[in-house]
């Protein structure tokens, strides 16, 4: 059994108040890269990691899932992909563990719409919550390769 990670540093504890806010893409580079683990305590989010790494024959692809307090599904985001969520009920929260601490200087991001992605999220263009910073993040054609594809 291939192990995923070796063990979890920081357990961030998020509540979002309007439905229809997106958080991310987030994702941090080089030693501070983090895989996570999140799993929502209460309300609903649509929960989506994109594959960034180059050279992966799934670099570009998503895979969106809906965590509830409800469905108690977790969801694995290893190292390499892009994190994000949107709240599809007020007052959500979710739970995440990371590998890695927390590190500003690593942290970079993809744009919410990024048109390579075509993420399908519950929220239109002219409904979204975002925030300034999530709102200017550039496109994935723009971003250097931070991460490789190792199979």
């Amino acid at each position: 059994m291939r192990r995923l990670a070796s063990h979890f540093v920081q357990d961030n504890h998020v509540i979002t108040y309007d439905a229809g806010t997106i958080r991310g893409l987030h994702f941090q580079t080089g030693a501070a890269a983090q895989a996570k683990v999140v799993r929502c305590i209460r309300g609903s989010v649509l929960d989506v990691a994109a594959d960034i790494r180059n050279g992966s024959p799934t670099y570009g692809k998503y895979v969106a899932v809906l965590l509830t307090s409800n469905n108690w599904t977790q969801l694995y985001i290893p190292v390499g992909f892009a994190h994000g969520y949107c709240t599809v009920e007020p007052n959500s929260e979710i739970l995440y563990k990371v590998s890695t601490a927390y590190d500003p200087a690593a942290e970079r991001g993809i744009v919410w719409n990024d048109p390579d992605l075509c993420i399908k999220w519950p929220v239109s263009e002219f409904q979204v919550k975002l925030s300034k910073k999530d709102r200017s993040l550039p496109a994935l054609a723009d971003l250097p390769p931070y991460f490789e594809f190792t199979g």
